[in-house]
C-alpha cells in the first residue's frame, strides 16, 4: 500500500512538471536569430608554426623586404579604456543582439560598459541611434576565459551594408586580448569610458577586434547565413582596409541586391594563417568548427577555402612525415560530416595557385593539383566554386593573374575578391 501510494505521488509530481514546462514553452515563441556579422577569434598568443622546408628553399629575412605592409597590432593589455570596432552587416535587422567571447583569454576581462550605434565616418556615430547594451539586466558583465556571452536584445534599425560601432568600455582585462587579426576595420581605442561619446579624436587605432564574436539579428523563418570558412584569403588579406572588399563582404552585397527570395547572410569565418588539420595561426579548422560556424545562429551554408597553409606547412617535402593530398581530402570529409549532422550543406572551394610564394614548390602543387580534382569531381560536396579557375593566369596556371595579383602572388586584391565574389551561382542557395 506505501508503495503504491509513493508510486502515485511520483507520478503527480511529474504530471504537474510537465504541465509546467509545457505552459512555459508556448509562452514565448522562439525567433530565428541569423548572425548578420562575425569574426573568428585567434589564440591570444598565436603559436605559428614553422614550415617544414625543402633543402634547396631558406627562409628569407622578411625584415629585410621593402613594400612590407605591416598591420596595426593587437594591444597588449586594455585597462581602463574604451574599444569601438567597426562591424559591417550582411541583412538588417530591428532587433539585435551582440556576442562576445573571450575563447583564448588566459585571465577574466571585465566590462563595465558597452554600447551599439550607426557610425557615420571613422570613430563618429550618429547619437541618435546610440543604445546601451545589458547582459541580463546589467550593463556590465565578466568574461571568464572560454566563455561566449550574448547581451539582451535591443532595438536598431540596422540596415544591410551598414557600419555599426560597438563600443566596449574595459574595466581591466588581463593578457592579452581574445582578438582577430587583422580586422580589416580601424578600431578605435581610448582612455575612460567614451562608450557613448560621439566621436574618439585622439584615439590609438588598430585593426583587430577585441572580444567581438558576431552581431545577430532577428529575422525571418526562411532567412539564413553563409559562414565563409577559410585561412587569409578568405579573411581578406590583401584587400583595402575600411572598404569591405573581402570576397564574403562582396558575396553579401550581391546576395543584398536581389529583388526576390529569403534573405542571406553572409559571415567571414577566416584566420590568417590557418589550417585544416594543425594548430597555428588560430586552431585548426576541425577543432573550431564547432565554435566559429555551427554555433553560430542562422547557418545553413559553409564555403569551404582550406589547405594551402597545411601545404605550405607541412605539405612542399616528400617522405613518412610529409602532409599529402589524402590527408587534406579526409579533412574536409570530416567537415562535411559534421556539418551535415546539423543540417548544413558545404560548398567546395578550389585552391588557388601560388607560384612565385617563396614556400612553394613541385611537391605541394602537385599536392593541390589533386586535391582541386577531388574538390571538383567527388561529388562529395554540395555545390563547388572553382576559385582556381576564376583567378589563375591562363597563359601560366600556377599563378594568380597579374591584375589580381597586389604583389605577393598569392592573396587577390580587391578586383581579384570582385572576381571570386562572382563566380558564385546564387539560384544554389534557394534551391
Amino acid at each position: 500500500m506505501v508503495n503504491r501510494i509513493r508510486t502515485l505521488v511520483v507520478l503527480g509530481i511529474s504530471a504537474l512538471s510537465t504541465v509546467a514546462i509545457t505552459g512555459q514553452s508556448n509562452s514565448r515563441p522562439l525567433e530565428n536569430w541569423v548572425a548578420t556579422w562575425a569574426a573568428a577569434q585567434e589564440m591570444a598568443v598565436t603559436t605559428q608554426e614553422i614550415p617544414t622546408l625543402p633543402p634547396n628553399i631558406k627562409m628569407p629575412d622578411f625584415s629585410k623586404m621593402k613594400g612590407m605592409k605591416r598591420q596595426a597590432q593587437a594591444p597588449q593589455n586594455v585597462t581602463d579604456q574604451t574599444v569601438r570596432m567597426i562591424a559591417h552587416t550582411s541583412i538588417a535587422g530591428k532587433k539585435l543582439r551582440l556576442e562576445l567571447t573571450n575563447a583564448f583569454g588566459k585571465g577574466v576581462v571585465s566590462i563595465g560598459n558597452a554600447h551599439v550605434a550607426l557610425r557615420t565616418a571613422e570613430s563618429a556615430i550618429d547619437p541618435s541611434s546610440d543604445r546601451q547594451l545589458t547582459f541580463g539586466g546589467s550593463k556590465s558583465v565578466d568574461i571568464r576565459p572560454g566563455m561566449v556571452i550574448v547581451s539582451d536584445p535591443f532595438d536598431l534599425d540596422a540596415k544591410a551594408m551598414a557600419d555599426l560601432a560597438v563600443s566596449l568600455y574595459i574595466v581591466k582585462s588581463e593578457g592579452i586580448p581574445a582578438n582577430h587579426m587583422p580586422g580589416l576595420h580601424t578600431a578605435y581605442i581610448l582612455k575612460g569610458d567614451t562608450t557613448s561619446a560621439a566621436s574618439m579624436p585622439e584615439s590609438t587605432i588598430t585593426t583587430a577586434y577585441l572580444w567581438l564574436r558576431s552581431l545577430d539579428v532577428v529575422a525571418s523563418t526562411e532567412d539564413f547565413a553563409i559562414a565563409c570558412l577559410g585561412d587569409s584569403i578568405t579573411d581578406g588579406f590583401g584587400t583595402t582596409v575600411d572598404k569591405d572588399q573581402t570576397w564574403p563582404a562582396l558575396l553579401a552585397k550581391r546576395l543584398s541586391e536581389r529583388k526576390n527570395g529569403p534573405r542571406i547572410a553572409v559571415i567571414n569565418e577566416g584566420i590568417s594563417g590557418n589550417q585544416i588539420l594543425r594548430d597555428g595561426a588560430g586552431v585548426s579548422t576541425l577543432a573550431r568548427l564547432d565554435r566559429d560556424v555551427l554555433s553560430e545562429p542562422g547557418v545553413r551554408w559553409i564555403v569551404l577555402l582550406e589547405g594551402i597553409n597545411d601545404i605550405n606547412t607541412h605539405g612542399q617535402i616528400t617522405g613518412p612525415n610529409a602532409l599529402v593530398a589524402e590527408d587534406l581530402i579526409r579533412g574536409d570529409r570530416e567537415i562535411i560530416a559534421r556539418a551535415h549532422m546539423h543540417q548544413i550543406k558545404v560548398i567546395g572551394a578550389t585552391v588557388m595557385p601560388e607560384e612565385g610564394v617563396w614556400l612553394s614548390g613541385p611537391v605541394g602543387e602537385a599536392t593541390r593539383q589533386k586535391l582541386n580534382h577531388w574538390i571538383r569531381t567527388s561529388g562529395e560536396f554540395d555545390a563547388v566554386v572553382d576559385f582556381d579557375a576564376v583567378v589563375l593566369d591562363k597563359d601560366h596556371p600556377t599563378h594568380i593573374r597579374q591584375d589580381f595579383n597586389p604583389g605577393d602572388n598569392i592573396h587577390p586584391n580587391d578586383l581579384g575578391n570582385a572576381a571570386m565574389a562572382d563566380a558564385f551561382d546564387l539560384a544554389v542557395f534557394t534551391n
